[in-house]
């Protein structure tokens, strides 16, 4: 899993990705963690509630399992099973999509 942001080139992730039993997560899925402990810092807030360190790790590790779920099975359905990177950016590609389609928004 990338460790920054998008520190490695289309060469280093091809190395990655052949790997025996190596794969590669992109930063966007693999660093989502502390975007989502943000917003759940914000829920936090908004609602005057303080959730005690065991409960925000538990939701931060639902959130997370959700996006691996998510990035696998999306690349499952395009017919490239194990290719996190795909399903990163098809899975962002999809919920960015939608949305706009819910906002009216067509192409």
């Amino acid at each position: 899993a990338e460790g920054a942001n998008m520190p490695s080139d289309p060469g280093a992730i091809a190395i990655y990705k052949g790997i025996d039993g190596g794969f590669f997560i992109p930063a966007k899925a693999a660093n989502a963690g502390g975007v989502a402990v943000s917003g759940l810092e914000m829920a936090q807030n908004s609602q005057r509630v303080e959730w005690k360190r065991e409960e925000v790790d538990s939701k931060l590790q639902g959130i997370m399992k959700h996006i691996f779920t998510t990035i696998r099975d999306t690349a499952k359905d395009l017919g490239k099973v194990g290719d996190y990177q795909l399903g990163a950016n098809a899975a962002g590609f999809k919920k960015v999509a939608d949305a706009m389609l819910a906002q009216g928004q067509v192409l």
